[in-house]
């Protein structure tokens, strides 16, 4: 039997040839600001081509610490009363923004034909936890309240968001299943998300070094982020997870936090919630925004955001 463990595909292998043939400093050499350039750089050779939407604009809520930044986007000019996506961007806490993310939320709108609102929430180390999950609780509130610069009547919320920001789509259900807002969450979605400790993953152990997301920047990123490993904001998994609603988790069979997933959805399977689990083999950590350089993952994140509409379908 072939060693499906790490399997790796062609196009990934020669993304990450090129990256090892580019040399550079990793994140955690590089410290926040520099990575946050270094990000938004590989995004701009790596990432696909945004889609063109009816709508996309910039907009601020209100946040515990001043204005949250907020991008909008949509198919659609108007439409009837229906559900809205909150994307929560990833970055180990550090890294990202409104840019990074800017084609994979043009593409998620297009694909699930919803509006989606991009969240711009604080970042560490400047804003330690629980800075970024209370700003995007804030949002969520926000949106859910169907305020009249979105032009919408938003009847249920469908939360997603890759690695931290999979984390922090967790975070913020949990807390809005816990104390509703205007609208119910009818659906999260999220993308290798961090739901665990991982530092005794076999996964970890395994990718540690060589597929993008390395052990070492991990540990940096949780050491900038800051915060209690045992309170539930910070690591849900150590909270009370039976009030989730229904859920759909994608991992990458090549990532340090592949396991971390598994489990959330395992656990998730096991509390009785509905759950679609879709672990995509021989591709990396962070393939939703490098789909230019790797493009079968195109193919994996349309398969997720299909799981993602037919959940939405049932629930809206």
């Amino acid at each position: 039997m072939a060693d499906t463990e790490h399997y790796v595909r062609d196009d990934v292998r020669g993304f990450l040839d090129m990256l090892e043939q580019m040399g550079g400093q990793s994140v955690e050499e590089l410290g926040a600001v520099e990575g946050r350039q270094q990000m938004k750089a590989l995004g701009a050779v790596a990432e696909s081509e945004p889609r063109k939407l009816a709508v996309i604009k910039d907009l601020t809520c209100p946040g515990p610490a001043g204005e949250i930044p907020l991008r909008f986007y949509d198919t659609k000019e108007s439409r009837e009363a229906g559900p809205c996506v909150i994307f929560i961007h990833g970055g180990g806490f550090v890294i990202g923004d409104l840019d990074v993310y800017h084609a994979l939320c043009s593409e998620i709108s297009h694909h699930l034909d919803l509006p989606v609102v991009s969240v711009d929430y604080r970042l560490a180390p400047e804003h330690t936890f629980p800075a970024a999950p209370d700003d995007c609780e804030a949002a969520a509130r926000w949106v859910a309240s169907s305020p009249a610069e979105l032009g919408r009547e938003i009847t249920g919320l469908v939360i997603t968001g890759d690695s931290a920001g999979g984390n922090l789509t967790i975070v913020t259900t949990n807390q809005l299943m816990n104390e509703p807002a205007d609208a119910p969450v009818i659906v999260q979605a999220p993308i290798y998300p961090v739901a665990s400790d991982v530092s005794q993953h076999s996964s970890l152990a395994a990718f540690a070094e060589g597929f993008l997301l390395t052990g070492a920047a991990m540990s940096w990123f949780t050491e900038q982020y800051g915060g209690d490993a045992n309170d539930p904001r910070h690591t849900p998994m150590v909270g009370d997870c039976s009030n989730t609603p229904p859920t759909v988790v994608c991992t990458a069979g090549l990532d340090p936090l592949r396991d971390s997933g598994r489990e959330y959805a395992s656990h998730l399977v096991s509390l009785g919630t509905e759950v679609v689990y879709l672990e995509f083999p021989g591709i990396i950590h962070g393939f939703t925004t490098l789909r230019k350089a790797i493009p079968s993952g195109q193919r994996d994140l349309e398969a997720f955001l299909d799981a993602t509409k037919l959940m939405v379908e049932r629930y809206k």
